[in-house]
């Protein structure tokens, strides 16, 4: 568990982002250019609406965030933004996800994290159900040569089943 009270937490707190997740997108997003101006995107686990933050100002006025969760996400200006409260599992969102978006996504992105049990083993396993789960969405709604990028909590387990496959 990290310090709440690390510098970037309070970084986040101050820049007025929802999480101190931000930043690695952030970094994580000028390294691989995941994301770019005009971009179609689903933030897939999106709650608290970090992530969705910096997209939207990574795509611009011109991309769109389609932003998925079960918890609540605060909408976000401008009507390239929208918020499904929703399971992934749900075989009637990526319609309505394409839908909105106007195509297939150019990306989906989640920094999805499944409720911790202090036990790292299996903290790790749900964390990788989780991104297993969300692997399901872009096969549905990514374009090919889409970018898929999902954060997964670290152990054994972490990679296996996801190297090298495509969506």
């Amino acid at each position: 568990m990290y310090d709440r009270k690390d510098a970037y937490y309070r970084k986040a707190k101050r820049e007025g982002y929802r999480s101190r997740a931000a930043y690695k997108l952030e970094q994580i997003a000028a390294k691989e250019k995941a994301v770019r101006p005009g971009d179609r995107v689903i933030d897939a686990g999106a709650a608290p609406g970090g992530w969705s933050q910096v997209i939207l100002a990574l795509v611009g006025p011109k991309g769109k965030v389609a932003a998925v969760d079960l918890l609540p996400v605060d909408p976000l200006p401008g009507e390239n933004f929208r918020v499904w409260r929703r399971d992934l599992r749900d075989p009637a969102l990526p319609p309505e996800l394409l839908a909105f978006l106007g195509g297939r996504a150019d990306g989906v992105l989640s920094d999805a994290a499944p409720n911790t049990t202090g036990s790292s083993f299996t903290d790790q396993a749900r964390s990788a159900d989780l991104v297993r789960t969300v692997f399901a969405l872009p096969r549905e709604t990514l374009r090919e040569g889409g970018t898929f990028l999902a954060k997964i909590f670290g152990g054994a387990g972490a990679g296996a089943g996801f190297r090298g496959v495509k969506p």
